[in-house]
């Protein structure tokens, strides 16, 4: 059979054999997923996922300040900065794997002086040349990298838009605890006085001789106990305004919040439906794409069991002066096909088949992993958010009650009908009653926070019937 034919042979075997690829082709996890959430009973017929939005939903608390802060930090976090170079470099490393299923093209242009064989005068010889490689994708490795880098740029995606998010539901949740604790503070600090004005009148008392001095020691025991509560409750703000700092990017010296002059608003945040939560969550999307391209490498790691065939070509010219170098008698090139394939290895490529196969079944547990605990976070939100409101209205009456109380008994401990210890009681109550409230709201924001962060991000609320 003549050279040309034997090519031509080689190459019509190589493109019906690249149409093939080895590993197993990708095919989603099965999971079971419940039709509704335990802890929620409002449910509704699933909706197209396009009629969801996942824009700023932070605005549902409807408060300027936070919206410049997130507008900040969408600016500059540089944890989302990281993350958005991370999603740049997968995107580029995708675009290697795609330039291998190219051909390479080069040129090259020389000059050489040397002594061809002992006994001759040394001679110049000039050298011009372009080549051309192409590794043919029979198993379809190289199909499977591009397969794999897809599956990888998609995840850092998915990744980038998690991170972006967990970063957002922090620094929303370090607000509304940070204004939650500007309101503590006042309250505090009127507790303060409240507990001084107490003090006062049981020193006057004491002076006329109506009580005796245990009972200045213990108001002012309770003067001192609301200042320390009050400097606690401050190095918190601090802790929080200093966190805010950091998530957008400054130092805690250059940044400074002025204190909240209202509560902020807590809204009712309905859960959706699981299925929703599957598409919507980006963490699930990027285990889910980190599937996608464990699946890939088995393919990789199996065409590595057999041979690469690389078509090369290359021409141009080659002579000993520069006045005719380039020139048809000065003509040189060279065809033909590279079959290359390693015979003996000590088990490295079934080692890194089976590292492959590893990484695939490690990669699903993770995205079951992944799933279950996205409903975890879900049913704990929505369990918080429903008995920390039941909470909050107990505590709320008991606060109104334990008021009632303390001002009745300061009015008797004025006219002199009932001891201080009366008051301290009643006193403590309200406090305490008063702390709790005020504890009891700040979980019931940073569930409110975790819960949109579980749902994975914003939604679009229905609008009212008329």
């Amino acid at each position: 059979m003549k050279p040309m034919k034997t090519q031509r042979l080689t190459l019509a075997c190589a493109l019906l054999l690249a149409g093939c690829a080895l590993g197993p082709d990708y095919t989603k996890p099965k999971l079971d997923v419940p039709a509704a959430y335990k802890e929620d009973g409002r449910w509704k017929s699933a909706q197209p996922q396009d009629a969801l939005s996942r824009g700023d939903w932070w605005r549902i608390y409807q408060d300027p300040r936070l919206d410049q802060l997130m507008d900040t930090l969408n600016r500059q976090s540089p944890g989302i900065a990281q993350a958005e170079a991370q999603y740049r470099q997968a995107q580029a490393l995708l675009k290697q794997a795609e330039a291998g299923l190219f051909p390479s093209l080069g040129l090259s242009a020389g000059q050489s002086r040397g002594v061809s064989s002992p006994g001759q005068a040394a001679s110049t010889s000039y050298n011009l040349s372009a080549n051309a490689s192409w590794e043919l994708d029979l198993w379809g490795g190289l199909r499977r990298s591009v397969e794999a880098g897809s599956a990888k740029a998609q995840a850092s995606a998915a990744q980038l838009a998690a991170i972006r998010l967990s970063t957002q539901a922090q620094l929303a949740t370090a607000y509304l605890q940070i204004s939650v604790a500007d309101l503590q503070l006042r309250q505090l600090q009127a507790n303060e006085q409240a507990l001084a004005e107490t003090l006062k009148l049981t020193r006057n008392q004491y002076q006329a001789g109506i009580v005796s001095d245990a009972n200045v020691a213990q108001a002012e025991s309770q003067w001192q106990s609301a200042q320390a509560q009050r400097a606690d409750k401050q190095l918190t703000r601090a802790q929080l305004e200093h966190a805010i700092a950091a998530a957008l990017g400054q130092t805690p010296a250059s940044f400074s919040l002025p204190a909240a002059g209202a509560e902020p608003r807590l809204p009712a945040i309905p859960a959706g439906l699981p299925s929703q939560l599957l598409e919507r969550r980006p963490d699930i999307a990027a285990a889910e794409r980190a599937v996608a391209q464990a699946n890939a490498e088995i393919g990789v790691a199996q065409a590595a069991f057999f041979p690469t065939l690389t078509l090369s070509a290359s021409g141009g010219y080659r002579g000993a002066s520069f006045a005719d170098w380039v020139s048809l008698p000065n003509r040189v090139w060279s065809l033909g096909p590279a079959l290359a394939l390693s015979l003996f290895d000590a088990g490295l490529r079934s080692a890194q088949k089976e590292q492959a196969i590893a990484a695939y079944d490690a990669s699903v547990a993770g995205y079951r992993l992944a799933v279950l605990s996205a409903f975890q976070g879900v049913e704990d939100n929505l369990a918080a958010q429903r008995l920390l409101g039941e909470e909050a209205a107990s505590q709320q009456a008991a606060l109104d009650a334990a008021r009632r109380a303390e001002t009745i008994t300061q009015n008797q401990y004025r006219a002199g009908t009932v001891s201080y210890l009366n008051l301290l009681t009643a006193q403590s109550s309200r406090i305490n009653a008063e702390t709790t409230l005020w504890n009891v709201k700040n979980r019931q924001y940073a569930a409110s926070v975790a819960l949109i962060a579980a749902l994975g991000g914003g939604w679009q609320e229905a609008t009212p019937a008329p």
